[in-house]
Parts: C-alpha cells; sequence; structure tokens
C-alpha cells in the first residue's frame, strides 16, 4: 500500500538539512516535493492543500531538538498532520446490544460489499454474536447467490428472497426472521452503483428508515481513487452515513482514496480491507496507517496478527531460535505456514520498520498454497538430521528428497536457497538495533 509515496516522503526527507533550524528555503522545497507526491498519489486537492499549510504553521522556524536533525523534525510534524488526515482516532464499530445490531452496507458497484457483509458477520460471530446477512441487491447477477456461498462458508444464516422486492419489504420480512432464530446482528447487502441516481437514492433511503441502522457503512475503493470518494460524500448526503470501509487496500493503488476520504465526507474511516481472506478485515487506525506511510512500520498490528496465529510464549521461542541461529527447516516450514495465514510476506513487511528495504529484496516471492504444499512435501522427505542440519545434503540426498517428494532437484536446490536468505534475513531482525529489531519490540 502507497510503496510509491512513502518512497517520496522518504526521498525528501533525506535531502533536508543538517543545519539547527529549518530554513524557510529547506522548508519550502520539502513541501513542494510533499505536494507533488501527494497529487501523483491521487489526493484530493483541497485536502493537500491544507495538509501543506498545516505542515508549514508548524514548521517554520521551529528550533531542532536536541539530537534531532531538521528531517527527523520534519517527518514527526508530517506524522502528525497525516494522522490528522485520516481522522486523528479510530472510531470503533457499534457492538451489539440486547436489541439487533443492523448494519447497512453501501457503496460503489465492485468495492466488496458482498464480501465486506461476510467479513462483518464473521467479525461478530467470533466475538460470540449470532449475525444474520441479509441480500436487497437484484441488480448484479448473483449477489443473492454469493452471499448464500459466504454464509454456508462461515456458517451463517443468510435471508434471500427469489422474487424481486423493494429492499424496505425485504428488510421488514429479514427482521421477522432474525427474530425467530435469534439474530442479534442484521447485515444487509445493497445494490452498487457508479453513480447514484434518483431512484437508488431513493431505494436506500426508504431502506434506511425502515430498517433504522445502527451503522451505515459506506464502502471506498482504494483502487478507484476520487471518483470512489466523490461518490461516497453523495451516499453520505443522501442517507447520513456513519462510517466509511476502505477495500482492497492492499492493492497496488496509489492511496488517495483513504488520505482524502475522510476530510472530503467528515465521516470516520472504520474499518480496512486487506487481503481476500474472510477474515483480512482491520479496524482502522489513524496513527498506524500514518507511520506505514512514513516507512516507519506498524508494530503493534503485526504482533496482534501473530498473537492470533500463535501465544506469546511461541514467539518469543521462535525469535531466540533466530537470534540464536539455531532455527531450522521445520521451523521453516512452521513459520511459512503461518505467514500464510497473516497474508502476503511484503504486506508483512511492510508492518516492521525499515521492512520497505527488506521488501525489495525479496519481491516477487508469493506464499501461497502450492508453495507450502511443496515446500512441506520437500521437508517431509527428509530425515531428522536432514531436517535440523541442511548443510548435509549433498547431491545424492537432494536427488533422493527430490523424489520422495514428487518435485525436481532443482524445486529442492530453490527451497533450501529461500531458507538460507530467510535466516539471514531473520537473524538480521532479530538483532537490529533500534526500534526495528523483533527482540526490542517483543522485550526479549
Amino acid at each position: 500500500m502507497l510503496d510509491s509515496l512513502t518512497e517520496k516522503f522518504q526521498n525528501t526527507f533525506k535531502r533536508l538539512g543538517a543545519s539547527g533550524k529549518i530554513s524557510e528555503t529547506d522548508l519550502e522545497t520539502a513541501l513542494k516535493d510533499v505536494r507533488v507526491a501527494l497529487l501523483d498519489a491521487d489526493v484530493n486537492f483541497q485536502v493537500v492543500r491544507e495538509f501543506i499549510s498545516d505542515i508549514r504553521q508548524q514548521a517554520l522556524g521551529k528550533e531542532v531538538t536536541q539530537s534531532i536533525t531538521p528531517g527527523q523534525q520534519i517527518i514527526a510534524i508530517v506524522n502528525q498532520a497525516l494522522i490528522e488526515m485520516l481522522g486523528g482516532k479510530s472510531e470503533k464499530l457499534f457492538s451489539p446490544t440486547n436489541d439487533p445490531t443492523k448494519i447497512m452496507i453501501v457503496g460503489t458497484k465492485g468495492a466488496g460489499k458482498t464480501t465486506l457483509c461476510g467479513r462483518l458477520a464473521l467479525r461478530y460471530k467470533k466475538e460470540g454474536a449470532h449475525p444474520l446477512l441479509v441480500s436487497t441487491d437484484f441488480d448484479r447477477v448473483a449477489a443473492g447467490e454469493q452471499l448464500q456461498m459466504i454464509g454456508k462458508q462461515i456458517d451463517v444464516p443468510v435471508w434471500v428472497e427469489e422474487k424481486q422486492s423493494s429492499p424496505s419489504k425485504i428488510a421488514i420480512r429479514a427482521l421477522e426472521e432474525a427474530i425467530k432464530i435469534n439474530a442479534n446482528v442484521i447485515i444487509i447487502d445493497t445494490q452498487g452503483t457508479l453513480s447514484l441516481n434518483d431512484d437508488l437514492a431513493d431505494n436506500l433511503a426508504a431502506l434506511a428508515d425502515t430498517f433504522d441502522p445502527s451503522e451505515i457503512l459506506i464502502t471506498v475503493d482504494a483502487m478507484t481513487g476520487q471518483d470512489s470518494v466523490t461518490l461516497a460524500k453523495q451516499f453520505d448526503e443522501e442517507i447520513e452515513g456513519t462510517g466509511i470501509v476502505v477495500t482492497k487496500v492492499d492493492s497496488d493503488t496509489r492511496g488517495g482514496a483513504i488520505l482524502s476520504v475522510r476530510k472530503v465526507t467528515g465521516l470516520p474511516i472504520k474499518l480496512i480491507t486487506t487481503g481476500e481472506k474472510l477474515d483480512a478485515l482491520e479496524d482502522f487506525h489513524p496513527d498506524r496507517i500514518a507511520s506505514r506511510i512514513l516507512g516507519m512500520g506498524d508494530v503493534v498490528t503485526l504482533v496482534e496478527k501473530a498473537q492470533t496465529l500463535s501465544s506469546e510464549k511461541d514467539i518469543k521461542n521462535t525469535v531466540n531460535k533466530m537470534k540464536t541461529g539455531d532455527f531450522n527447516l521445520e521451523d521453516f516450514l512452521q513459520q511459512m505456514q503461518q505467514m500464510k495465514n497473516m497474508g502476503p510476506l511484503t504486506g508483512i513487511l511492510d508492518l516492521i520498520p525499515g521492512g520497505k528495504q527488506l521488501a525489495q529484496q525479496v519481491a516477487g516471492v508469493e506464499v501461497n498454497d502450492k508453495f507450502i504444499a511443496h515446500s512441506e512435501a520437500i521437508v517431509l522427505s527428509m530425515t531428522l538430521e536432514e531436517r535440523r542440519n541442511p548443510d548435509i545434503l549433498n547431491g545424492s540426498r537432494r536427488r533422493r528428497v527430490a523424489h520422495g517428494s514428487g518435485t525436481s532437484p532443482a524445486e529442492v536446490n530453490r527451497l533450501l536457497n529461500q531458507f538460507k536468505d530467510a535466516k539471514k534475513m531473520m537473524q538480521a531482525l532479530t538483532t537490529g538495533k533500534g526500534q526495528g529489531g523483533l527482540s526490542r519490540i517483543l522485550g526479549l
């Protein structure tokens, strides 16, 4: 996410002088670079203008704190300005009460609304709630069937009507069903659009009046930039949204939508989606996203992701193995399987301070199902001694492992080389000085 913007920001900060005061010339040069970088990222022009003005007022002539360079001082100012641009603080999703929690999802066609409904249902289910999914979209072919498939996948009931009817009437019948099955979270999927016409606006407004939702979440597709932001504003003006969900944040996108939508709509970003899996849904934290944009990582999110898969004891044990060089092929395979559940490798590295540079070294490496299956077959075809000491794998041993795993000697060699590279990288991360070292992060 926002890799190009991050790179441009970092280059700008490096060029700042090392004098004891931030000169007006240095500041204006830096601000020009920042302005161009934001506009290139498709950030709303008025938002950029206010952002630059805010930084200028805070930075001009400001004394540099002892042991801090002007570049570091500007980074701190820009970081705070980014946090404010993104909303200042995180705002939570509505929590279930004794009365049904009712959520209405609206937004751009193709933004992932139906999948978002499933993601929300899964989240609420994990929290102990009893969700019901409801489809009111008759415009998109098989929208109801898709929601039913998602519901089956996460074992959540779905209300779909075969005969077309108004969203308001469907909502009334769905609410009656929710009472019967004791559902306390009702999530309604609605028709998406690329331009909000009067008929759709009237139908959605009528649905909101009938359904009386606790949340009206407006989806904004990170890949469509300002068009999606403009449409989000129109939705809010028609039906008074309560929050924004930015989807496809992990995509190769310039990032203008996520940086603009709070200022343009006035609505808080409550959630972001960061992958294809149904659990790839994150609470939005302005300070964490600002840190990622500036290349400073997001350690808190990284640790939270890790803790959903392993206990703190297991994490510390693995880090100690990396640190001492005892990390072997069995550990490597286990970590690959966990990383697959955490998301793309480059996405994980984005969360580590200094991880952008490491991401460039592993560009193109994808930890997917096929890669995991081949790796597992190769490792399990080795003897216990070979897994724990890969250096003994000579040519004949490698051929035997390839034959036993149904792979080729070239694939065995590739895995061993990746293991060696990963071991070096992990040791560098765990023993690294400063905030970036995982040992320091985990208090080891």
